[in-house]
């Protein structure tokens, strides 16, 4: 019977020679996970969306804040089939407007990267067109109205 060579005290298992793995390997400072969740890469696009359209119509816009949530609170009484992509609450006096996109049902109808890209400037852009009661194609070319 062969024995294996004994290891050294403190050293982390490297089965198939592919490197260390595991949490150990991608905690960041205090125990923080150094790669980016899937919140934070659709924080991180709705963001780039919101931006480049603030741009180029904050002249018109005033006063926006814009939020992401993960899920609208539906009423058990909700009658509508489909549950709302995002919210918009237009503000009054000193009250902003609010625009809030939400994060899963965006998600669950994306079946890929680029759809998710494709949704959330689909669902920001039709959002200022309604605050702005303009088309959405004028506020972003990019954003066709076939679907109507």
């Amino acid at each position: 019977m062969a024995l294996s060579p004994p290891r050294r005290p403190g050293a982390l298992r490297d089965r198939h020679g592919r490197g260390m793995r595991g949490p150990a390997v991608l905690a960041g400072p205090h125990g923080a996970p150094r790669q980016r969740t899937s919140r934070d890469r659709f924080d991180d696009l709705v963001l780039a969306v919101v931006t480049d359209i603030e741009s180029r119509w904050e002249r018109h816009l005033g006063l926006v804040e814009y939020a992401v949530e993960d899920a609208p609170q539906v009423p058990d009484d909700w009658d509508s089939g489909t549950v709302p992509l995002s919210s918009l609450v237009r503000g009054s006096g000193s009250r902003p407007t609010r625009l809030v996109v939400f994060r899963r049902p965006i998600e669950h109808r994306s079946d890929s990267r680029s759809d998710l890209e494709a949704m959330v400037l689909t669902v920001v852009v039709e959002q200022v067109a309604e605050l702005l009661g303009i088309d959405p194609e004028v506020v972003d070319p990019r954003v066709g109205g076939g679907d109507e």
